[in-house]
């Protein structure tokens, strides 16, 4: 059978592979035709070598023409739609409608034109002139990133297409993405209209480039290669942190989004105004994406009491009543049954679900445990174990200081929620519990659940470690962004004529700041 070709310096080529493997359909457990490289080493340095290059000749191209590839990438991604989507389909049982075709493919396209509008415009750089000491600095391009795409979201976070990648290329970097092994048909489809845009927009041949799969000891070795400018990951803490490992131990900046558990805290007059509403809000939550989304809430703190019982029967109910949902792959199921097991083993008890799902494709249960404050504070660090997929555990606590404690210990998350009453009654609970939450999680959110990550100038999508590497920056929000993938470069008596363009005197953009006498300003 013929081995799909991996894509290197603007060609599909043969790979230098050491095996091969196949994607799977998870919605019925079918083992899909094409065959897929694990490349070797030479494929890694064959592409190191062509993005070396390219990173020469995209360092001083014009923001217009990166915009141009984004925008251009962005409507040859809409022209193949059909055939993208149907692959993105059978490779993650992800319904094709709306999930992949009316949400997350207009999402991908709509977060290529923000990238395309920051390269043109060019704040992000945060130029900064001190005119009269002749000082001026700004951000630049950092070199070839190397851009680990997740299994869960096929086009939005795809290393070819997705936040990483449209960051990485409008701050003027090649990208080397490595595509994840669940979807590689949908990457490969992607791939080809990126190799397209380059090639009609004129960038190096080597700005865009596409592995499918590597040994671990393979990636670990090129995420530490001197020819690295940055790396963007998106996957479990377990990969995450080895690669941190390597690329930090050779100098080399990582951003990791790896782990998050979300807590929700639903306080008592919150419940009591509109428990059934936000009942059907959190079940709605937990299970969308059968709960394989990075915000999705794996830990709700409730008030102990009659209210809350009835609350979690609801929850109860509704889990046990609607389908279980095809998850990306049959291993994340197997890691939902060790990470049930876990939880159980650390006191939480089992309310619903709990076990695999008979019959065709990759299903478990929909499952609900509950534990107590006092059991949490026992075993904090078992207790807030990440389980990806459609669990959720409920932890029922007696107090404010002991909820105080709670939070005390959670480790960094990227989302955390308070759901207070509209009356105002628990303004006095949320003043003393808002700024303990506040300095765990990324992103705070009051009476609304955390699913779904608008792609906004103002979102974070980061947070405390270990939800990401560096509490300092996001993988959504352009322009913010960007500057992962970028160095700050200072000029110092550096002649006008040999200054970038954003630099010189003659520069009127609202976003540089001028040192005038002893005062900065802008513009």
């Amino acid at each position: 059978m013929e081995v799909a070709k991996v894509l290197i310096d603007g060609r599909w080529e043969t790979a230098h592979s050491e095996s091969t493997f196949h994607a799977e359909n998870p919605a019925t457990g079918e083992t899909l035709a094409q065959a897929f490289p694990v490349s070797g080493w030479g494929d890694c340095n064959r592409a190191l070598a062509a993005a070396s290059e390219a990173a020469s000749g995209m360092r001083t191209m014009a923001g217009e023409q990166l915009a141009d590839f984004l925008e251009t990438y962005a409507v040859n991604i809409e022209s193949a739609a059909v055939a993208i989507v149907e692959a993105a389909h059978e490779e993650t049982g992800l319904p094709a409608s709306p999930r992949l075709k009316d949400v997350e493919l207009p999402r991908t396209t709509n977060q290529l034109r923000q990238a395309a509008a920051a390269a043109r415009e060019e704040s992000w750089k945060r130029p900064t002139l001190d005119v009269e000491r002749n000082i001026r600095s700004c951000f630049a391009p950092i070199g070839p990133v190397i851009v680990f795409g997740p299994n869960n979201f096929p086009f939005a976070f795809n290393g070819i297409s997705g936040g990483d990648f449209a960051a990485a290329i409008a701050a003027g970097n090649p990208v080397i993405a490595k595509a994840h092994p669940l979807h590689p048909h949908t990457s490969q489809l992607l791939a080809e209209e990126a190799r397209k845009a380059v090639v009609s927009t004129g960038l190096p041949s080597g700005s865009v480039q596409m592995l499918y799969a590597m040994s671990n000891e393979k990636g670990l070795r090129l995420v530490s290669d001197p020819r690295v400018g940055a790396v963007g990951f998106t996957g479990s803490r377990t990969g995450g942190m080895h690669l941190k490992r390597a690329a930090e131990d050779a100098g080399k900046p990582i951003y990791l989004e790896m782990s998050s558990i979300n807590p929700v805290i639903f306080l008592p007059g919150a419940l009591a105004e509109n428990a059934g509403a936000l009942s059907r809000e959190l079940v709605d939550s937990c299970l969308a994406g059968a709960g394989q989304f990075c915000t999705s809430p794996n830990l709700i703190l409730l008030w102990d009491g009659l209210e809350t019982e009835s609350f979690l029967e609801s929850v109860s109910s509704a889990f046990q009543e609607r389908p279980a949902q095809p998850l990306l792959s049959c291993a994340g199921r197997n890691q939902i049954e060790h990470g049930v097991k876990a939880l159980i083993d650390a006191t939480a008890h089992l309310v619903t679900g709990g076990k695999p799902m008979e019959g065709v494709g990759c299903r478990y249960a929909n499952t609900l445990l509950r534990a107590s404050g006092a059991q949490f504070l026992a075993h904090p660090h078992d207790l807030q174990r990440e389980v990806f997929g459609n669990v959720t555990m409920a932890v029922t606590i007696a107090n404010v200081e002991e909820l105080k404690a709670i939070l005390s210990l959670l480790e960094g998350n990227l989302t955390g929620t308070i759901y207070s009453a509209k009356s105002g009654a628990d303004d006095a609970i949320y003043d003393q519990i808002e700024p303990l939450l506040r300095q765990k999680v990324g992103r705070l959110l009051n009476d609304k659940m955390p699913t779904g990550v608008a792609v906004s100038p103002a979102m974070n999508h980061g947070g405390p470690f270990p939800a990401t590497s560096h509490p300092g920056f996001t993988s959504v929000g352009i322009p913010a962004s960007l500057t992962r993938f970028a160095m700050l470069q200072c000029y110092d008596g550096v002649r006008e004529d040999r200054l970038p363009a954003v630099l010189r005197d003659k520069i009127e953009n609202a976003s540089t700041w001028r040192l005038i006498g002893s005062d900065w300003v802008r513009g």
